[in-house]
């Protein structure tokens, strides 16, 4: 497959070849699980990813500040995604498949730009920004990043650097602008605790059990009873 790639002139292409040559030898089967996890799989992983993370931030004692962690990882990937519109209008690159032939091109019909790869940046901004507020969370979420990366290029729709791009760029939204989004977000979640939708930023807090009533506690006058007695 490398032969195809300008004469080895080029790595970047190369290493698409190399990558896109494994769809033409796989199954039919495996190539169309390859294409719903790279178009969408990730995605919908990276969600539920964060639907069990928000699950177990609010059991937490900083219930808040760690909901407001995690908010910002979508809204990272969102920032992310509108930072690169200009880069895309910027750098103006073909699609591999529109330059190269020999590909297998496993979805049809893309004919936006290139660089960078809006899922690799969608699902990295993610990753990282989870890893900031839950390691646990964050690793499982950058390693579905790094299979987006191979996914797209596995189906012919971006170069290796399309998708490297896409993650230096998610990383650096969700890093840089972190601490501003944190000083925003923390408030208002913990205005949002204190008011009826609390129980999206802590569980409800089980009510006391009625136990033995300690002197304290005692009406007034058997209290009185009891000092006479005395």
């Amino acid at each position: 497959m490398a032969g195809l790639a300008m004469d080895g002139s080029n790595p970047d292409v190369s290493v698409l070849y190399d990558i896109n040559g494994f769809a033409k030898d796989a199954p039919h089967w495996f190539d169309r699980v390859m294409e719903f996890t790279g178009e969408y799989g990730i995605v919908v992983g990276l969600a539920v990813l964060m639907v069990f993370a928000w699950w177990s931030a609010r059991k937490r004692p900083d219930a808040p500040g760690a909901v407001a962690g995690l908010l910002w990882a979508p809204l990272a990937a969102g920032l992310a995604l509108l930072v690169n519109i200009p880069i895309r209008d910027l750098v103006q690159r073909q699609r591999p498949f529109m330059e190269h032939q020999g590909l297998e091109v496993l979805v049809k019909g893309k004919t936006d730009f290139s660089f960078v790869s809006d899922h690799a940046t969608l699902t990295m901004a993610v990753g990282v920004g989870l890893f900031c507020a839950n390691r646990r969370f964050g690793l499982a979420g950058i390693a579905l990043a790094l299979l987006e990366g191979f996914c797209r290029v596995y189906m012919g729709v971006h170069y290796p650097t399309d998708v490297i791009g896409g993650f230096a760029l998610g990383t650096a939204v969700a890093l840089l602008f972190a601490p501003l989004a944190m000083m925003l977000l923390t408030p208002l979640v913990t205005r949002l605790a204190d008011s009826r939708a609390s129980r999206l930023v802590r569980p409800r807090r089980p009510a006391p059990a009625d136990g033995p009533a300690d002197e304290a506690e005692l009406p007034e006058p058997r209290r009185r009873d009891n000092d006479l007695a005395a």
